[in-house]
C-alpha cells in the first residue's frame, strides 16, 4: 500500500491512506521530514541526553528528566496500551525512523552541532508528550508556595494567588447554533504558550476511509489531541488550572548501597540506581536516581537533611491516556468526544466541543487524585499519615451550554480541581465581547482574539485617581492615564506608561524588608528556578497586594504616588509594541535567521495575552501558540493560523504566516483534495504476518 501526501498553499500537510495504521505511519514521517530537528530534540530531552548535544549548560533539564524516571514512565504507560493504540503509535514511530534522516539532511541544526538522527523507540512519543507537560501542571509553584509558607507563613500564601491578577494564558469560547448566522455551533480560541521556532503546533489533515480529521497535531505525537474538526464533531481546550501533581518532603538515610525513605510507618527501602548523562565535547556526569513509595526524588537526595519527591498521574497510574487519541480521530458526535476523553489522564483540561446536529459540551478531562486538602497547597511530609493518594476524583465536573460558554483559565468547571485559577478578566471580556452582537459567522471571530484590553488595570486607575500631593508632571501623567482608553496597543505610548507604573509599584513590593527571605533563590534545581523568583511572583499577586490598605504596613496611597512620581519623573516612553517585541525560543541561538519578529499589542491582562519573559539570553514570549475559529455549519468555512509557519525548516513555509498572525489574520482551512498539490507517493508501512506494524529498517 501507499499513502499520499499532499499541500496546500501555506504548505500545510495533508495526509490519507487506505486505513489508519498507514496513515499513522505517514503522520510520523512528515514529522521527521518536517519537524526533524524539533522532534529530535523533544526525543533528547524525555531520554535525558540534551547534554550530548548542547553540552554542559543543559545538564540541569537532564538530571530533572532522569531523575523523574520520563523514560521509565514512558515505557510503563506505552506496555499500558490497548492493542490497537499500540499498534498505532507504533506505526507512527516506524514512520518516523523512516524518514529521519531524510528530515536531518534537510535541517541545517544536525549540522551544526554535529547530531545523527538516533532510532525511535514506540514508547517515545509517549515520552514527548511527557517532557513537554512535566512542568505543565503546576508542581514548581507548590515549591514556590512552599517558601511562602516557610518563610512567612501559611497566611502569606493569599498575597501571591495567580487569582489576583491576570495572567497569561488560553482562551477558548463556543457559541451555539441559536446565536450564529448558520444556525449551527462556533468554536474558536487561542493555546498561549511559550512561542518556540519550530513552532509547538502544527497545521494537518489526516484522511483515511475511518475519518478525516483537520486540527493541529503535536509533533512527535500521533493523532490530533487538543484542536481538532473532523467535519461532524470540533474541539478544543484550554488549561484546567487543576492540581494533579504533588511535592512530598522525604527523609532519606543510606544502608551501605541501598537507601531508605521514612513512610507513615517507618523506614522503608527506596529504589535507587545511577544513570551516566553523556556530555558533549567527551566525558559524562553520573546522576543517582532514587524513588520512594511517593514517587522520584526531584530535589536533594539521601546526603541532604531533606529531599523532595514528585508524584504525578502517568507515573502513579501508569497511564497518559493515549487510548483516547484514535477515538478522538474517528469522532462523530459531542457523545462520542466525551466517551473518548473520559480515557484522558494528562494535563488536565477544560474542553468545549460542538457537532453538526447542534449537540454542545463544556467539560473537564484528566486525572486529578484524591487526597489531603494540605496537598494541593504546598509540599507536606511524607512521613505523617493520610498523604497518600486515594483514588482519583470522578466524575470529572460537566457544565451546560446555554447559548454561549467561555474558558479562559478562570476555575469554571474545574473549581473543584484546583487552587489557583486566573481571574475573570480574560473570560468577562471575550463574553461581554460576544453578548455585543446577537448572532456571529466564523469570519467574525478573530476580532475577539485580538482585543486588547487591560482588564486588570481598573483598581490600579481607581486608586490613582484618588491620590493628592502630586507634583506638578505626576498629576499629568495621571491625567493621562486616567484618559487612556485602556488598550494595549502596540502604538500606545499610554500602554507603556501604565506598564511603567505598574511594574514601579511591582518592584517596590518585592524589595520591601519583609519579603527579603524569598529574594534569595533557594538551592533547587537551576531549571526550576523560573519559578521561585520573587519579582514575577509579586506581580502576578499585585491586585491582591493593592487590595490591601496597609499591604506589607505600608500606606497603600504612598505606595501607589511614589511609583507614580517613579514613572513621572522618566523620560516621554516608547510606545508599547516597541518594548513588547516577539521573541521566539529556538534550541540554538541563532536559528530564527533574518526574520523581523514583529511588535506586539496586548499584554498578560488581555484577550491577546502576550507575556515577555526575561532570562538568561535575552527573553522569551508567552502569545497564542495557535487560533483558530471551528464552524460546524461547513468545515472550509472554518479558519486557522500558527504564528510561524507549516514547516520547520528553512523555506518559504518556515515564517510566512507570521505577518497574518501580527495582523489578527487567519487562513482558510481547505480539505478539497482538488485544490491540493500531491507529492510523490511513499512506500507503505509494512506488516509482519499480518501483525502490528514492523519497526525494522
Amino acid at each position: 500500500m501507499t499513502g499520499e501526501t499532499c499541500r496546500d498553499a501555506w504548505g500545510i500537510p495533508h495526509l490519507r491512506a487506505d486505513d489508519i495504521l498507514e496513515l499513522a505511519f505517514l503522520q510520523g514521517r512528515n514529522a521527521a521530514l518536517d519537524r526533524a530537528w524539533q522532534i529530535e530534540v523533544e526525543r533528547h530531552r524525555f531520554e535525558g541526553t540534551t547534554a550530548a548535544v548542547f553540552g554542559a549548560d543543559a545538564l540541569g533539564w537532564d538530571r530533572l528528566a532522569r531523575r523523574a524516571r520520563l523514560a521509565d514512565t514512558a515505557r510503563r504507560c506505552f506496555d499500558a496500551l490497548e492493542p490497537d493504540t499500540r499498534a498505532w503509535v507504533t506505526a507512527y514511530v516506524r514512520g518516523v525512523n523512516s524518514g529521519l534522516q531524510e528530515g536531518a539532511d534537510a535541517a541545517q541544526q544536525f549540522a551544526r552541532v554535529g547530531l545523527r538522527p538516533g532510532r525511535w523507540e514506540p514508547w517515545t512519543p509517549l515520552g514527548t508528550w511527557l517532557s513537554v507537560h512535566l512542568l505543565f501542571s503546576g508542581f514548581p509553584t507548590k515549591l514556590w508556595r512552599g517558601r511562602v509558607a516557610g518563610e512567612l507563613g501559611l497566611g502569606a500564601l493569599a498575597m501571591f494567588a495567580a487569582d489576583g491578577r491576570g495572567v497569561a494564558g488560553s482562551n477558548g469560547w463556543l457559541v451555539s447554533g441559536d446565536r450564529t448566522r448558520t444556525g449551527k455551533p462556533i468554536l474558536a480560541g487561542d493555546p498561549h504558550r511559550i512561542i518556540e521556532d519550530p513552532g509547538v503546533y502544527q497545521q494537518i489533515h489526516l484522511s483515511c476511509p475511518e475519518f478525516d480529521v483537520v486540527g493541529f497535531a503535536v509533533p512527535g505525537v500521533p493523532g490530533i489531541p487538543h484542536f481538532g474538526h473532523t467535519g461532524k464533531v470540533a474541539w478544543s481546550i484550554t488549561n484546567a488550572m487543576a492540581d494533579c501533581q504533588d511535592v512530598y518532603r522525604e527523609r532519606l538515610r543510606r544502608d551501605g548501597a541501598a537507601v531508605e525513605a521514612l513512610g507513615p510507618d517507618g523506614w522503608e527501602p527506596a529504589h535507587v540506581h545511577v544513570e551516566s548523562v553523556p556530555v558533549a565535547g567527551g566525558g559524562s556526569v553520573d546522576v543517582e536516581v532514587v524513588e520512594t513509595a511517593r514517587g522520584p526524588v526531584v530535589v536533594g537526595g539521601p546526603d541532604d537533611a531533606e529531599a523532595l519527591s514528585l508524584a504525578y498521574p502517568a507515573r502513579v497510574g501508569g497511564s497518559l491516556g493515549f487510548d483516547a487519541l484514535p477515538r478522538l480521530l474517528r469522532a462523530g458526535s459531542v457523545a462520542d468526544v466525551d466517551a473518548a476523553l473520559d480515557e484522558w489522564v494528562d494535563p488536565v483540561n477544560v474542553v468545549q466541543a460542538a457537532d453538526v446536529a447542534g449537540g454542545t459540551l463544556h467539560r473537564v478531562a484528566g486525572r486529578v487524585p484524591v487526597r489531603h486538602e494540605d496537598n494541593r497547597l504546598h509540599p507536606v511530609p511524607a512521613w505523617e499519615p493520610g498523604r497518600t493518594w486515594q483514588g482519583w476524583y470522578a466524575p470529572m465536573p460537566h457544565e451546560p451550554v446555554d447559548g454561549v460558554a467561555v474558558m479562559a483559565n478562570q476555575a469554571g468547571p474545574a473549581a473543584p480541581l484546583g487552587v489557583e485559577f486566573a481571574p475573570d478578566h480574560r473570560a468577562g471580556r471575550i463574553r461581554e465581547l460576544l453578548d455585543a452582537k446577537d448572532t456571529w459567522t466564523a469570519a467574525e471571530m478573530p476580532t475577539i482574539h485580538m482585543d486588547t484590553r487591560a482588564g486588570a488595570a481598573d483598581r490600579l486607575l481607581e486608586l490613582l485617581g484618588d491620590l493628592t500631593g502630586l507634583s506638578r508632571e505626576a498629576e499629568r501623567l495621571r491625567d493621562r492615564l486616567l484618559g487612556w482608553d485602556r488598550h494595549m496597543r502596540a502604538d500606545s505610548t499610554e500602554a507603556t506608561l501604565y506598564a511603567r507604573v505598574r511594574f514601579a509599584l511591582v518592584r517596590r513590593l518585592a524589595g520591601h524588608p519583609a519579603l527579603a527571605p524569598l529574594a534569595e533563590l533557594p538551592d533547587f534545581p537551576e531549571v526550576l528556578l523560573p519559578w521561585l523568583a520573587l519579582v514575577p511572583r509579586v506581580a502576578v499577586g499585585l491586585d491582591n497586594f493593592l487590595a490591601d490598605e496597609k499591604p506589607l504596613g505600608l500606606d497603600r496611597a504612598d505606595l501607589v504616588r511614589a511609583a507614580l512620581e517613579e514613572a513621572a519623573a522618566q523620560p516621554e516612553p516608547e510606545r508599547w509594541g516597541a518594548l513588547h517585541r516577539l521573541s521566539a525560543w529556538t534550541a540554538l541561538p541563532g536559528d530564527g535567521g533574518a526574520v523581523s519578529w514583529p511588535e506586539l499589542a496586548g499584554d498578560s491582562e488581555c484577550v491577546l495575552s502576550t507575556t515577555r519573559i526575561p532570562d538568561a539570553d535575552g527573553h522569551l514570549t508567552r502569545a497564542s501558540a495557535a487560533r483558530y475559529v471551528w464552524d460546524l455549519a461547513n468545515r472550509d468555512d472554518s479558519l486557522w493560523v500558527v504564528p510561524l509557519g507549516a514547516s520547520g525548516i528553512d523555506g518559504p513555509h518556515h515564517h510566512d504566516q507570521l505577518p497574518l498572525w501580527e495582523r489578527g489574520e487567519l487562513v482558510p482551512v481547505v480539505t478539497d483534495w482538488r485544490l491540493l498539490r500531491a507529492e510523490p507517493p511513499v512506500a507503505g508501512y509494512g506488516r509482519r504476518d499480518g501483525g502490528e506494524p514492523s519497526l525494522g529498517d
